[in-house]
């Protein structure tokens, strides 16, 4: 029913009805949500049921009571203790602290490796920005599993054995079977040392902030790096003397047949970890290329025309920009270089994946282990993303 004044057109009565609902935006955007949800959850129960119904089917047992039963394989490199005696549950920590092992290292690595091409990319000297090219058209061209194959079938499998091992500095050797060299043996007063670096650690912080404020409050730069590298060197080391110096090395000797003594980093985490650095490393110069060139040429204009030298113009001003930059891709070559450890299969290093296909073999606990993997490698990646937020956050202008 309708009211209808004179020379008006009739205005409708106000009240709900299925036609008005369906052609709300926020009513179809509540149902559509809803189901999707409910479609969501259905699946996933099916893929449950289904798997529980297959499990029972082929008599396997779920959960994770595995974990504790003994693993009865021996691991060629671990960080920690570990035997054949020691449960799936070490043996699957000794896998993820090697995958923690790899992932830091190559990410350092790579970073170092991929900043130094990518300024030498633009670099003014031909021949220099010219093999930087040529490193990054053939790295990036190349799978990474071949890369791989290529450290450790193509290089270190062509060194010299064990009797003839290149000597190197610092009492060390390498060969086909790895890189030997003087294990650290930690007295007990060298716990003093580890506090009074971080002490350093919090003074250089505490000292950079105060330098910020100061800078900020009256325009004078406090130029802290040799304070700090006072702070993280002198400190320790005055401790370590005081302590009386609790620390030697067993340096490896050269036998007629093999090394002994010492520590050895075996061929295959060499080769992964030289591959993942180089390959990664290519993609990362060029996204620091990218990023410097990002930066408005007016920039170093204006500093060239203050008298500025052309390396501080790249140090103070190129750089600190390009940072806004490089940072938010940078992050996806770190979570790639993560994903890609687990290559490590394919030459038989014990990271996470390696270590747990043996597990699901033994046990046929593949739902599991496959689990496992998942939400670690998610884990890893989340944790990697949000401290690269924060850097990204830390790096980035702020208005005032």
């Amino acid at each position: 029913m309708t009211h209808q004044i004179a020379g008006s057109t009739p205005i409708p009565r106000s009240g709900w009805s299925f036609q008005s609902a369906l052609y709300d935006p926020r009513v179809r955007g509540i149902f559509f949500q809803v189901l999707t949800i409910v479609l969501l959850v259905t699946f996933v129960w099916w893929v449950a049921h289904n798997t529980a119904v297959n499990l029972a089917r082929a008599n396997i047992a779920s959960g994770f009571g595995f974990l504790n039963g003994r693993a009865g394989f021996e691991v060629g490199q671990s960080l920690i203790a570990y035997s054949s005696d020691s449960t799936y549950g070490r043996a699957l920590l000794v896998g993820l602290l090697n995958t923690l092992l790899i992932a830091v290292t190559g990410i350092i690595t790579a970073t170092i490796i991929g900043f130094i091409v990518g300024v030498g990319r633009l670099s003014r000297n031909w021949l220099i920005a010219k093999l930087c090219t040529v490193y990054v058209e053939v790295f990036r061209n190349i799978p990474p599993l071949l890369v791989i194959f290529f450290w450790y079938s193509g290089v270190l499998a062509v060194l010299p054995n064990a009797r003839e091992s290149l000597h190197l500095p610092f009492g060390s050797y390498l060969n086909n079977r790895g890189l030997s060299f003087p294990k650290p043996i930690f007295g007990e007063a060298f716990w003093l040392v580890g506090v009074v670096f971080v002490i350093a650690i919090v003074a250089v912080i505490v000292t950079a902030r105060w330098a910020h404020r100061r800078q900020a409050a009256t325009g004078q730069p406090f130029h802290t790096i040799w304070v700090s590298t006072g702070l993280l060197i002198g400190l320790p080391l005055v401790a370590f003397l005081l302590a009386g110096m609790p620390l030697s090395f067993d340096y490896p000797i050269a036998g007629k047949f093999n090394l002994t003594g010492g520590s050895i980093v075996g061929p295959e985490f060499m080769s992964l970890f030289l591959a993942l650095s180089f390959y990664t490393a290519a993609f990362i110069a060029e996204i620091v290329r990218a990023g410097i060139r990002g930066v408005p040429k007016g920039q170093t204009e204006a500093a060239a025309a203050l008298g500025v030298h052309p390396s501080s113009i790249t140090r103070l001003v190129v750089i600190p920009q390009a940072f806004r930059i490089i940072i938010p891709p940078l992050s996806s070559q770190y979570l790639n270089l993560t994903k890609n450890s687990s290559l490590a299969i394919a030459i038989g290093f014990a990271d996470l994946v390696a270590v747990g296909s043996t597990t699901l073999n033994q046990t046929g606990q593949s739902v599991e282990v496959i689990l496992i993997w998942m939400v670690i490698y998610l884990s890893l990646s989340i944790v990697t993303s949000l401290f690269m937020n924060w850097f990204n956050a830390k790096m980035a202008l702020v208005e005032r």
